[in-house]
């Protein structure tokens, strides 16, 4: 069942607030990217996408047709000339910046990419806000990895030490570094908020991409294949992925009232009892699904060549709570529940994206929705 949580009140604050305001969005092409531009349409503001073409087939950029809600730019990260350029096209007041590699194991495959999209391409960013004199805020999405994982128990805080064990978790470190740098030596004198996000492992509707738990498992069962999983034991922060959206866009609106507090860095995770390990969540995955392949195979990573994998991983969100007033409004029950009816909409006419753009629309509709216990 969803949780009551996520007030009204912040909802209609957001819908005033984003109604016709100009935000550039980098990686609109990609799963979350797609749902931020469908969120961001919905609360009535005016979007320039940049990123590369999708990267994935299918895709939910294709699927649902996002490229009819904003005004889509095709092009890389690393162009700074075309960047630069498409950025004060767009006259936009807000920059949300979510276009990276940003999968570990193709890291570990093409290091120098990863580190070029995702450090350099930051850097890029950066450096064309510099040069665009309508942005007033900035939001750079990285990752929960950015930490050096211990392996801890508890959450990792904002103030906890960076690092990364793989090319991608340590790129994404970086990335935070350079923010910090950016911030302090040009932006906040140029009166630019800066902020970083690090959310955890997101769900939803419209994810392909590689070497993730749920597109992998919707593969492998609409083939009738076998589930393989690399780390059945492995715990992460599983959260649908219109949670740490909505916390972006909160975030967002207050890095536009000039408040130097908010221009830091921000975790966004649910609740500890959505750190499920991964073979308890193929297991409800498989209840949802109802039919196909019900064989898991876990696949032997505990050899020499295996690239390596954190088993355990949490967020302290404690900060973000008390600060900006979020919560996660989902449970992870409700989450898995919502991911599997979007795909199984999804393969019951995949040709149909006026129908999967509804049903999109529909989720994200029903997400605003939800309210806070007290807070009618």
């Amino acid at each position: 069942m969803a949780k009551r949580q996520g007030s009204l009140e912040s909802m209609v604050n957001e819908s005033s607030f984003w109604r016709g305001r100009r935000v550039f969005l980098t990686g609109h092409t990609g799963f979350k990217g797609c749902w931020l531009a469908l969120l961001l349409h919905r609360l009535g503001a005016q979007v320039t996408g940049y990123a590369l073409a999708a990267d994935t087939t299918p895709s939910l950029f294709t699927a649902a047709g996002v490229g009819q809600v904003l005004d889509s730019r095709l092009d890389d990260l690393r162009d700074d000339i075309a960047l630069t350029t498409a950025m004060r096209d767009s006259h936009s007041e807000v920059v949300i910046h979510m276009a990276a590699q940003a999968l570990v194991r193709r890291g570990y495959a093409a290091p120098t990419e990863t580190y070029a999209t995702n450090v350099m391409g930051t850097v890029n960013l950066l450096e064309a806000v510099r040069r665009c004199p309508t942005v007033r805020a900035v939001l750079v999405v990285t990752s929960d990895k950015c930490y050096d994982n211990q392996e801890w128990a508890r959450g990792y805080r904002e103030g906890d030490t960076l690092g990364g064990h793989d090319p991608y978790s340590s790129s994404k470190a970086c990335v935070e570094l350079a923010v910090q740098s950016w911030r302090k030596s040009f932006l906040a004198t140029a009166g630019i908020a800066v902020a970083t996000a690090r959310a955890g492992n997101v769900i939803g509707g419209g994810d392909w991409a590689e070497d993730r738990l749920l597109p992998d498992m919707v593969r492998a069962l609409v083939a009738g294949q076998p589930v393989t999983i690399r780390h059945p034991d492995a715990i992460r922060p599983w959260q649908h992925v219109l949670e740490p959206l909505a916390g972006y866009l909160t975030l967002a609106r207050q890095l536009c009232t000039g408040d130097g507090h908010y221009a830091a860095a921000w975790n966004f995770g649910p609740d500890d009892d959505s750190a499920w390990p991964v073979a308890k969540v193929v297991d409800h995955v498989f209840r949802l699904w109802g039919q196909g392949s019900r064989t898991l195979t876990a696949q032997d990573d505990n050899q020499s060549h295996a690239p390596h994998e954190a088993q355990w991983l949490k967020l302290d969100t404690s900060k973000t709570r008390r600060a900006l007033g979020w919560q996660p409004r989902l449970s992870l029950e409700t989450a898995l529940a919502w991911s599997v009816d979007w795909y199984h909409a999804y393969y019951d006419d995949p040709a149909d994206s006026t129908r999967i753009r509804a049903m999109t629309e529909q989720q994200i509709e029903h997400y605003l929705a939800l309210k806070v216990d007290g807070h009618e």
